[in-house]
């Protein structure tokens, strides 16, 4: 089968390029330099490169007034040999042995080269990186996924930093406000605890917290934003979903149907992790007066916290259930 015309040229100008610059006499040679006006039509970015070198003579010469001492459309022979070259491995998707590397750093160091020289060098060696890091990267290397990339201790530490600061506020609000509602400064700590694993820690935060909050009728409330849910368990972000999907409008509606208080909050985590350290049996009847008492002083408008706390109460039942056959 015969190449393509466009493919059978590329691969002639490729042998001659080689030839050219793998010939230890073509210093001997009488032609050094290249005339760009007298080139045949090459490709876009020789004749882009010939259209700014004229350019560059104009401003030195029309704008700043400066006078040069030589032609800035010509190429040193060696060179253009090399650029084309060059351009020929990039169409090919072939790389530079490392002679020829060699070779080329050897001789950009030792010559003085034309303004046409550096620009043609700059556009073909620029072409030729990106399209060789395209070939390999799809050719060689598997594509990296984000999961690729080992993020978890930066994730674990903005969380950690985002816990400290929330904690900070939840004290100043003791602070400030302490006479006026009862408000506990752990809760943060205890759901970030529940989403390390530690739910010893939990539990005990969280109990802690359940019996400073379940009569007082003021409290604080956590917000279940999108940008909280990192710190949120599957449950929560499960019951906000079903909200926003069921009724939209909640979204602009965040205060109270978005929110959840500081006792259902410590009572959620609370009985979690009691279903985890397998607690609930010994626990279970304490938890459901908890959990009722929540029901009664909550009020009705609350819609995330009825809605977690009959989640609370279904599961407990359900592992009960399970349990006791």
């Amino acid at each position: 089968m015969l190449a393509p015309p466009g493919a059978l040229t590329t691969t002639i100008h490729y042998y001659h390029c080689r030839l050219v610059t793998r010939t230890h006499s073509y210093s001997q040679c009488n032609l050094d330099v290249v005339q760009g006006e007298l080139l045949p039509k090459v490709d876009s970015d020789i004749d882009s490169v010939l259209g700014l070198a004229v350019f560059y003579q104009y401003v030195r010469t029309a704008a700043l007034n400066q006078q040069l001492t030589h032609c800035v459309t010509i190429f040193t022979s060696e060179l253009f040999a090399h650029c084309l070259n060059i351009r020929c491995l990039s169409v090919t998707h072939t790389t530079l042995s490392d002679y020829e590397v060699q070779r080329f750093r050897n001789y950009l160091c030792d010559r003085q080269l034309f303004i046409a020289d550096v620009l043609a060098l700059k556009s073909v060696m620029s072409n030729f990186h990106r399209k060789s890091t395209i070939v390999h990267s799809s050719q060689q290397q598997p594509t990296r996924s984000a999961a690729d990339l080992n993020t978890s201790e930066l994730v674990e530490l903005l969380q950690q930093s985002a816990v400290e600061h929330l904690t900070t506020f939840r004290q100043l609000e003791a602070r400030d406000f302490g006479s006026l509602a009862m408000l506990v400064t752990t809760d943060f700590e205890a759901l970030y605890a529940y989403k390390r694993g530690d739910y010893e820690l939990c539990l005990q935060l969280s109990t802690q917290n359940v019996r400073t909050l379940l009569y007082p009728y003021l409290m604080p409330t956590v917000p279940t934003f999108p940008q909280f849910i990192q710190l949120l368990d599957d449950d929560i972000v499960s019951l906000t979903a079903l909200i926003l999907i069921v009724n939209p409008t909640c979204r602009r509606e965040f205060s109270h149907k978005m929110s959840i208080t500081q006792l259902t909050l410590s009572l959620h985590l609370m009985s979690q992790c009691q279903l985890k350290l397998d607690q609930v049996t010994s626990l279970l009847a304490q938890t459901f007066h908890d959990i009722d008492v929540a029901q009664a002083i909550c009020p009705a408008y609350r819609t995330m916290d009825h809605l977690t706390l009959k989640l609370i109460k279904h599961k407990l039942l359900a592992y009960s259930n399970a349990t006791v056959i």
